[in-house]
């Protein structure tokens, strides 16, 4: 449950419909898993054609799904009729992305009447497991290319008419 109000009662609806005019989503396979206030989920199944020259999620597409996580989020908190636009982000890639699928967490961290803060995590699910934490708590037998993945990104979200 979400500690924001939604200035918007029908912001869900505002949320996923923008999400359905935004061609990117549709080019990589990404869609919207859950909508609350101030806070979203978007999936990835993990493909080739998202995949850069080793074999994991391109770096690029990683940090487009995180984006738009925390663009939704701060929508949902925005009243009717506003729009959101990146102002500035900065992403942490902690290790490669691979697994069956990648979902980006994005949360809003502090709203604001012009500038909007939120943050996402993606994390890489595989055989059924969330792998959310850095290369550091993994286990010491486990081959490469089951490290966990997790990216962080901040955002600031500028409201725009």
């Amino acid at each position: 449950m979400s500690a924001f109000a939604p200035k918007d009662p029908d912001y869900e609806a505002r949320v996923r419909g923008s999400f359905s005019r935004q061609r990117i989503m549709d080019t990589i396979g990404a869609r919207l898993t859950r909508v609350e206030p101030g806070a979203v989920e978007i999936e990835l199944p993990v493909s080739p054609h998202v995949s850069q020259q080793h074999g994991y999620v391109h770096a690029g597409v990683v940090s487009t799904i995180a984006d738009s996580a925390c663009g939704y989020a701060a929508l949902s908190l925005m009243p009717a009729g506003a729009g959101v636009l990146t102002a500035e982000f900065k992403v942490n890639l902690l290790a490669p992305a691979e697994g069956e699928r990648l979902v980006a967490s994005g949360r809003v961290v502090k709203p604001g009447r012009t500038l909007t803060v939120a943050q996402a995590e993606v994390h890489a699910d595989r055989d059924g497991t969330r792998r959310h934490r850095g290369a550091h708590d993994r286990d010491a037998g486990r081959p490469r290319r089951a490290r966990p993945f997790r990216l962080s990104l901040t955002r600031r979200r500028r409201g725009c008419p």
